[in-house]
């Protein structure tokens, strides 16, 4: 089990078997669920880890995998419950962690698309000329 605490900031000495999670920093963080005492910090963001609240209890996803710890734990946190999962071997550490850079790139790189398409009066020209032709076909 693992009961969860909605906190501003993480404290200095976590408590094991509690998941702080900072909304407003966008951040949760446990002491690892095999007991070794490493802290555990799971950044909330579209790319890395998602958090839901049922109004009870928390869960994240994808799973954790401590890699760089010594005990290599795996597992889940579903509905403040710790639920292990299998170990890796270093092929499938190595393809998690290349599958995530690419994730991360290509979210970066369509953010700052985004960005820059938002920002550039050539494009909100075009779309406002376009949103008035097609406004102007289906109003007929």
């Amino acid at each position: 089990m693992m009961t969860h605490k909605f906190v501003e900031f993480i404290p200095a000495k976590p408590e094991e078997g509690v998941l702080y999670i900072s909304i407003e920093y966008k951040t949760a963080t446990h002491l690892c669920a095999c007991g070794c005492g490493e802290r555990v910090i799971t950044p909330i963001s579209p790319v890395d880890w998602n958090m839901t609240f049922n109004g009870e209890t928390v869960s994240l996803s994808p799973s954790i995998g401590n890699w760089r710890f010594a005990c290599k734990s795996h597992y889940f946190i579903r509905n403040d419950k710790v639920e292990w999962a299998g170990s890796w071997g270093k092929d499938e550490i190595n393809a998690c962690q290349s599958a995530e850079i690419k994730n991360e790139r290509a979210y970066m790189h369509k953010k700052t698309k985004d960005s820059l398409d938002n920002n550039n009066p050539k494009v909100e020209k075009k779309r406002n000329i376009a949103d008035w032709f097609l406004g102007f076909f289906n109003n007929k």
